[in-house]
């Protein structure tokens, strides 16, 4: 019978070290590459729609840190090609600092956790870390922090998730199933956040989102066609079945008045994106439903093992309820014209950082927020005895990651470079552009109505 005490679970976590030791986490080469990053960008971009595609390479081309925001799939293909330790756990995937952020409990009070999931799947819990750890270089060096300052924040990050997980480890496993994150707001740097999503409600999205006309409300979002609108509200009824009965029967309360199509983030644009205005019995009863296209994860091609549901939908919402402590009540999955979707709350109390709240001690109160959600995600989803194990008390795991972490945002402002030099200003292809291997840039996607453009005058989240 296998050992399944702490200890035993900590020497196993000790052993992976002989696959990856603590400070071959710090490697990178270029050299190890099999494909050109444009090229990997293409590829992800051929299901998408080809009229957004512009708005999307616009948004990458902000800066290094917006590059690297809708690059998971270029890293994704890098981590494959490094060492791993082999010990998995449910992995976020698209770790960085903006995918953290605000959401209501099911007491009604506002906690923060991560909250973006497209690219979830079970995978190598360091892949985050090295994804977020990264990111905190990025972010800081675009608020203006010097590299030493960018360096001190990870490495305060390292140590946090390092300590977290110790603390995990030694918790009765009922106990780490209830533990939430508290902050002291007026302390760290999410306190604007948490501030802002306290006066986001329904309420008010749907008075920002939404007009009246002609005796009824309708979205402000770009227009969908009747047809395609029929579609949605199939898709929709389709969801309540993933939801459990008791909030199945709140949600049935609600009538879908209007639909519309939006486009949001980086990574994200091209992809299909709906938004439903639901209405109870009162007009002040108003819920908005976000319908979100869900692609494989960027890393399932190297996680060939995975398990994962046949939704992709399925696959990001049971990769949510993993790793938060308490996931959206209507958060579902349901299928469109033979794509897979997520559905969740749109704007519910949802807020997130800002770079100008980044500045200074900023950069480094966050990356402890950061360390201990990712670490609680980590811990929930996976074996935190044998995470602590590998780790261990040193700071050896903590140098490697700030290392790599300052090295690969170096390749990504290159790649980021890169990209920039191949595009023009509105995101388009430059005429006699072509990528490292000497192919011509060429984004494919599925045709959709030119007219789904106009949606990109949406604002980035």
């Amino acid at each position: 019978m296998q050992d399944h005490t702490r200890e035993a679970r900590r020497a196993l976590g000790r052993k992976a070290r002989e696959a990856c030791s603590r400070m071959a986490q710090a490697q990178w080469d270029p050299k190890l590459r099999q494909s050109n990053p444009i090229e990997i960008l293409n590829a992800s971009e051929e299901e998408r729609l080809a009229d957004l595609l512009p708005e999307k390479h616009k948004r990458m081309m902000a800066s290094p840190f917006s590059y690297y925001r809708g690059a998971a799939p270029v890293m994704a293909a890098d981590l494959s090609r490094l060492p791993h330790t082999g010990l998995l756990t449910q992995i976020c995937g698209d770790a960085h600092v903006y995918n953290l952020g605000s959401l209501t409990a099911l007491d009604g009070h506002i906690i923060f956790d991560i909250n973006d999931f497209d690219e979830t799947i079970p995978g190598p819990w360091e892949w985050d870390v090295e994804r977020m750890a990264t990111s905190l270089v990025l972010v800081g060096r675009e608020s203006g922090s010097r590299d030493v300052a960018c360096q001190e924040a990870v490495l305060h990050f390292v140590r946090y998730y390092r300590e977290a997980m110790r603390n995990f480890s030694e918790m009765p496993v009922v106990d780490l199933a209830r533990y939430r994150v508290l902050r002291h707001p007026e302390r760290t740097a999410i306190a604007p956040v948490l501030q802002r999503a306290q006066l986001s409600t329904n309420q008010q999205a749907f008075q920002k989102m939404a007009k009246r006309k002609d005796g009824r409300f309708e979205l402000k979002e770009k227009r969908v066609s009747s047809d395609v609108a029929k579609k949605v509200r199939q898709a929709i009824h389709d969801y309540s079945l993933s939801l459990l009965p008791e909030r199945r029967h709140f949600f049935n309360q609600y009538q879908v008045e209007d639909v519309g199509f939006r486009v949001v983030g980086c990574g994200s644009v091209g992809m299909r994106d709906y938004v439903a205005l639901m209405l109870g019995a009162a007009e002040d009863d108003p819920l908005l439903l976000q319908v979100k296209e869900e692609a494989h994860s960027c890393y399932s091609s190297y996680l060939p093992d995975a398990r994962v549901p046949e939704n992709q939908g399925q696959r990001a919402a049971e990769g949510q309820r993993a790793m938060q402590f308490q996931s959206d009540i209507l958060l579902g999955w349901t299928r469109l014209d033979g794509r897979d979707y997520l559905v969740r709350q749109l704007r519910d109390h949802k807020a997130s950082i800002e770079n100008k709240e980044l500045k200074g001690n900023g950069l480094r109160q966050y990356a402890e927020v950061c360390a201990q959600l990712l670490a609680k995600g980590h811990a929930r989803a996976g074996d935190p005895s044998a995470l602590w194990g590998y780790m261990g008390a040193s700071t050896k795991f903590d140098k490697a990651i700030a290392k790599f972490a300052m090295v690969y945002a170096d390749q990504t402002t290159k790649d980021y470079e890169l990209y920039k030099s191949l595009f023009t200003k509105s995101g388009h292809p430059k005429k006699s552009a072509k990528t490292g291997a000497g192919k011509k840039i060429k984004a494919k996607a599925a045709p959709e109505p030119k007219a789904m453009a106009a949606a990109a005058k949406g604002t980035a989240n």
